[in-house]
């Protein structure tokens, strides 16, 4: 699977110019690795399809997300801060499960990434939670605008976290 090369945490395979006298990817015999050439087209393919697929990953996250805290906020009646960490909850988990089989291709170690996806995920929260309480609580505006307004930022910020670490 393309999404699957290079998306280990072991030195990469991928790299380096075919004339080069180290195979790619093995450390020279001063411990070093083999110096790189810029990014193969395959290795550019894979990266913006697995860049690709994390979005759409996050956007039915975010879909989800969004939903929940609406339903939860405004049809449940919990307040906006308990709405903000179930509906969140569920997003970190649904974007794990699918990002796990499509984006990254990793099936190992599932508990261990699932608690650093988390755990990246409580940053999220986190933010949303000081978003709420200044926009909402100190400011006036409405709840269901704070947080479809934080989304797109936490999407971001937890791309970088999850990618070198929760998946490297």
């Amino acid at each position: 699977m393309a999404a699957e090369a290079g998306a280990h945490a072991g030195p990469r395979t991928d790299s380096g110019p075919a004339s080069s006298p180290v195979a790619a990817g093995t450390p020279s015999v001063t411990g070093t690795p083999p110096a790189t050439g810029p990014p193969s087209a395959a290795t550019r393919t894979r990266d913006l399809r697995q860049l690709i697929t994390y979005a759409l990953v996050g956007g039915s996250g975010v879909l989800l997300d969004l939903g929940a805290f609406l339903l939860l906020y405004n049809v449940a009646g919990l307040h906006e801060q308990v709405a903000n960490v179930l509906s969140t909850s569920l997003g970190i988990t649904n974007n794990f499960v699918l990002n796990a089989l499509f984006t990254f291709g990793k099936r190992d170690r599932l508990l261990l990434r699932w608690l650093r996806f988390y755990s990246v995920g409580l940053t999220g929260i986190a933010l949303t939670f000081v978003l709420l309480a200044v926009f909402s609580r100190g400011l006036g505006i409405d709840p269901n605008l704070v947080k479809a307004g934080s989304l797109p930022l936490v999407l971001v910020f937890q791309f970088a976290l999850n990618r070198k670490w929760s998946f490297a």
